[in-house]
């Protein structure tokens, strides 16, 4: 059988005065090396993306982190610079592959940014700058040059007790993670069932209640060290798992209607 398919939603990024459309190498690497899979980056237009047109010829959805932010306007909020950068295009393209895909029962892993737009894709609110707000910690990257002291494993989060992130990690309680951010889930969506929190409280992880097959979204970045980090692996190998599940269905639905 094929080698199955995930569709990855670009970022608009602006190189040397061009325009490109891009996906971080780590995202596509971890689920090529780990989770198994090919990425198929899906470009971020404001408009004339067809979900459900993308969707017929993938497996799965990753939704990477990204240097810009889930635009306010699309959780009822007024922007301000300070909630920048934005990137319209990548809030247009993610969001509806977010909703159709958890309608039609298609894999979803959604990480870092991508648990912001899993959020907000179902009626959540986010908040910004939350090191600022009375007891909660400074999740921003720490102030080193070299991106593996970066994205160092450095800080707890508590896995809730038969939650699906514990039965993909196999064990529940602390496990240590590389969360950085200085966005965060404010209010969260109905559909959504908080799976791990920081120390101070801050949400770390959600799966979808109602989802026909895997649908997650974790605030850290298992994707840096998922070839060497046992629950960053074990993360991945649960996705991948799922996405062939769910192409092995699609090709027996298939041969059955030809």
């Amino acid at each position: 059988m094929p080698k199955s398919i995930v569709a990855v939603p670009a970022d608009i990024r602006d190189i040397e005065g061009a325009i490109w459309h891009a996906a971080p190498n780590q995202y596509v690497s971890a689920a090529l090396k780990v989770a198994d899979v090919m990425s198929f980056i899906v470009p971020a237009f404001e408009t004339g993306n067809d979900a459900d047109a993308i969707l017929d010829r993938v497996d799965g959805v990753l939704i990477s982190g990204a240097v810009s932010n889930v635009h306010p306007s699309l959780y009822g909020k007024e922007a301000t610079e300070a909630d920048g950068p934005f990137d319209h295009g990548r809030d247009a393209t993610s969001l509806p592959l977010i909703r159709r895909a958890i309608e039609r029962g298609i894999p979803l892993l959604a990480i870092c940014r991508g648990i912001q737009e899993l959020n907000v894709a179902l009626g959540g609110t986010l908040a910004s700058e939350i090191q600022d707000q009375p007891g909660i910690w400074d999740h921003r990257k720490p102030d080193v040059s070299e991106r593996d002291g970066m994205y160092a494993i450095r800080q707890p989060v508590i896995i809730a007790e038969g939650s699906c992130i514990a039965r993909y990690l196999g064990t529940a309680g602390e496990v240590q993670v590389n969360s950085l951010h200085r966005q965060a889930i404010s209010e969260t969506a109905p559909r959504l069932q908080v799976e791990a929190r920081a120390e101070d409280g801050t949400v770390e992880a959600v799966s979808v209640i109602d989802a026909k097959n895997f649908a997650v979204g974790v605030q850290w970045h298992p994707e840096y060290w998922a070839e060497t980090d046992a629950p960053s692996r074990a993360l991945f190998e649960a996705f991948g798992d799922a996405v062939r599940a769910y192409a092995a269905r699609k090709a027996t639905a298939a041969g059955a209607a030809a």
